[in-house]
C-alpha cells in the first residue's frame, strides 16, 4: 500500500504541475507512470521512502519482484526511465531526479547535517522540480 500511496501522490503532484498522467496497463513495465506535457512523454519510476533518523532518504536503483522461485532483485535499466519520483510521507512531498546522474543509489538529505556540511551532500530542496531533459 505504500507504493500505491506514492503513485497517487506523484499523480496529484504532476497533475498540479500541468502534466497529463498516463498509467501503463501492466506491472511489468520498467516505469510506473508516464507524464505528458508540451508534446513530450516522460517515463517515471515512483518510490515511497521514509526519512531515516539522520534526516536522509536512501534510494537504491533496483527493482524487486516475485516469481515462482521467490523474490528477485535486479538493477534498474536507467535507459528505460526518464526520472524518479520519490514520495516521502514525513515531508508529504515528491522529489524528482534523473537516475543517470548517480551510480547504484542516491541519498537525499531532508535535514541539514549536524556539522553543516554541504560538499557532496544532495539537499532535498534541489529535487523539488522536474529534471530538465538533456
Amino acid at each position: 500500500t505504500k507504493g500505491d500511496l506514492a503513485v497517487l501522490k506523484s499523480q496529484l503532484d504532476l497533475f498540479e504541475r500541468g502534466y497529463l498522467v498516463l498509467l501503463p496497463q501492466t506491472e511489468h513495465a520498467p516505469f510506473d507512470i508516464v507524464a505528458y506535457k508540451e508534446q513530450q512523454f516522460w517515463r517515471i519510476q515512483v518510490k515511497y521512502r521514509n526519512m531515516k533518523e539522520n534526516g536522509t532518504m536512501y534510494v537504491k536503483f533496483q527493482q524487486c519482484y516475485s516469481t515462482k522461485n521467490g523474490v528477485q532483485m535486479k538493477d534498474v535499466d536507467k535507459s528505460q526511465i526518464d526520472f524518479y519520483c520519490v514520495y516521502c510521507p514525513e515531508t508529504d512531498l515528491c522529489y524528482y531526479f534523473d537516475p543517470k546522474f548517480f551510480n547504484k543509489s542516491v541519498t537525499i538529505r531532508l535535514k541539514e547535517t549536524k556539522n553543516k556540511q554541504t560538499k557532496g551532500v544532495y539537499l532535498a530542496e534541489k529535487f523539488l522540480e522536474i529534471p530538465e531533459r538533456i
